[in-house]
């Protein structure tokens, strides 16, 4: 872990602004698109960037903004990785989102989000926040070896649990699913039996595949070679070096993933969970005119 001055914290992303606090992540997830070499990294990707002055860029930014706008995090670096238990960042810019009257949308894999329950609840009753979740793996061991350093599947379950309970929306992102590994009908069932039952308001899902990249690919094949002998050359032999590496069932993964969709009223078209998430209430858009 080390520690930079940032020059700024917003990116504009449609309606609403990106925030990554953090560059890198300890998740170790197999699959991890950032770690994609058109990314830029300069240093290892387990030695996490710190942006210190990440709480302080943010009231400026904010303090300065004449529209309240969702703010979103996590998009390239899960704002809740081991470093945040110490450093307590995302907790800071949270308070700041809180106090300026915008609104939130997180997106984690990690069960420390609950520590900040009281202020997504505090800042969901005064605008609107929305709590993302990805789940690829519903199976406990084999989802330690696809994203061994944080919680499981069960877990995040439980946090989506919780955070229906405040009232708080949330949305789930289904991606990646890997070939040959987790892209089975008992595994996506699983997955949408749970989102059913924790309420989601809607579920991102691309296609049932993943995407790979220079930095990515290498990172992800030396993984198969570990856990899954043999399973890297046939991804070369299926995908060769392709960007885009779908499931050979995807077609009928997808139907599966719509049909139960529709039939439980919960969104489903990427273009739908993004509008909703990237929307502020129009009660507080209409209030911020007149609050500036």
């Amino acid at each position: 872990m080390h520690f930079v001055e940032a020059k700024g914290i917003l990116t504009a992303n449609g309606y609403s602004s990106g925030m990554n606090i953090y560059r890198g992540c300890s998740h170790g997830c197999i699959y991890c698109d950032s770690r994609s070499l058109c990314y830029g990294f300069k240093h290892p990707f387990e030695d996490i960037e710190v942006k210190q002055n990440a709480p302080e860029l943010l009231e400026k930014a904010l303090r300065s903004k004449r529209q309240r706008c969702m703010i979103s995090t996590g998009s390239m670096s899960d704002p809740y990785m081991h470093c945040e238990e110490k450093l307590r960042l995302t907790r800071r810019c949270l308070e700041i989102i809180l106090k300026y009257g915008f609104g939130a949308a997180v997106l984690t894999k990690s069960d420390r989000i609950l520590q900040d329950i009281d202020l997504l609840e505090a800042i969901n009753r005064k605008t609107k926040c929305v709590v993302e979740m990805t789940l690829t793996t519903y199976d406990d061991e084999l989802c330690s070896i696809l994203e061994p350093n944080v919680c499981n599947t069960r877990r995040r379950i439980e946090v989506l649990e919780q955070m229906k309970g405040r009232g708080i929306p949330t949305i789930v992102w289904l991606t990646p699913i890997l070939p040959f590994i987790n892209d089975t009908q008992e595994n996506i069932s699983a997955i949408l039996d749970a989102c059913i039952k924790a309420k989601v308001k809607g579920i991102v899902c691309f296609d049932m595949g993943l995407t790979l990249r220079e930095g990515d690919r290498e990172y992800f094949y030396a993984a198969l070679d570990k856990h899954f002998p043999g399973l890297k050359q046939r991804y070369i032999n299926t995908y060769g070096n392709a960007y885009e590496v779908p499931s050979p069932h995807s077609k009928r993964l997808m139907e599966l993933f719509r049909k139960t969709c529709i039939e439980n009223d919960i969104m489903y078209r990427p273009e739908d969970c993004f509008g909703y998430m990237q929307k502020m209430p129009e009660t507080s858009e209409q209030t911020s005119l007149f609050d500036i």
